[in-house]
């Protein structure tokens, strides 16, 4: 009997790797995809994609969707709780696992694992500690494809927003940036791959919105729009 599994889901290439994983290995049934939805914005949050395209992109993966609507800025202590709600939920629905996309981060990974301590969930990983620029390659072979929805422009140039990642993408980045943005260099939104019915059907807004530093009050975050074609 295939375990079950809900899957932590931003929509951007590392879950969607993670995903391909878990249903290529045959082991496991997926329920949902669990995403955070910002409630003032209607937009993932940090990816910053608008609510109709996740939309679509639950439709065309064909699997059910559960959006956790948190406030901007939302504090820890209420994140907790309304997560806590969301696998109280889970569990109610005999989910024993939760798969999450994580790469290196040490302290995401014991964010994730400590939110899960009190529950029976157990989460998995399963691209955990493995080499960035194969993880990349490994997205672009199997047919994923991705855009760019954020830049960090302390760390990479905005005019990497927008972008679609491929290998000309890859050959452009500078060395210091991480292949999968695994340092929160960059963000994306899939929209077409083996795993989907269909291609998400958008355009990327030429215009560029620019979130401030909160220390320093100075232009920080790149963010293009994806207007959905629906």
């Amino acid at each position: 009997m295939k375990k079950k599994i809900a899957i932590s889901f931003s929509g951007g290439k590392d879950s969607i790797l993670a995903l391909n994983r878990i249903i290529t290995s045959n082991e496991w049934d997926v329920c949902c995809l669990v995403t955070t939805i910002t409630e003032e914005s209607q937009r993932t949050t940090m990816h910053s994609v608008r609510e109709a395209l996740l939309d679509e992109q639950a439709s065309a993966l064909n699997i059910p969707l559960q959006k956790v609507y948190i406030p901007q800025n939302c504090p820890n202590d209420k994140y907790e709780k309304i997560m806590g709600r969301m696998m109280e939920q889970l569990i109610s629905d005999d989910v024993t696992h939760m798969m999450f996309g994580d790469i290196q981060l040490g302290d995401i990974r014991k964010f994730r694992e400590n939110m899960l301590k009190s529950t029976p969930i157990q989460p998995v990983f399963p691209i955990w500690g493995e080499d960035t620029k194969l993880l990349i390659h490994e997205f672009l072979s199997e047919g994923f494809q991705t855009i760019v929805t954020c830049t960090d422009g302390h760390q990479l140039d905005s005019s990497f927003t927008g972008k679609v990642v491929n290998r000309s993408f890859l050959n452009d980045l500078p060395s210091h940036v991480d292949p999968c943005g695994e340092n929160g260099e960059f963000h994306t939104f899939v929209f077409d791959g083996p795993l989907f019915k269909h291609s998400i059907r958008f355009r990327p807004d030429e215009t560029l919105t620019v979130q401030k530093d909160l220390f320093t009050g100075g232009d920080r975050f790149y963010y293009t729009d994806l207007v959905p074609y629906l």
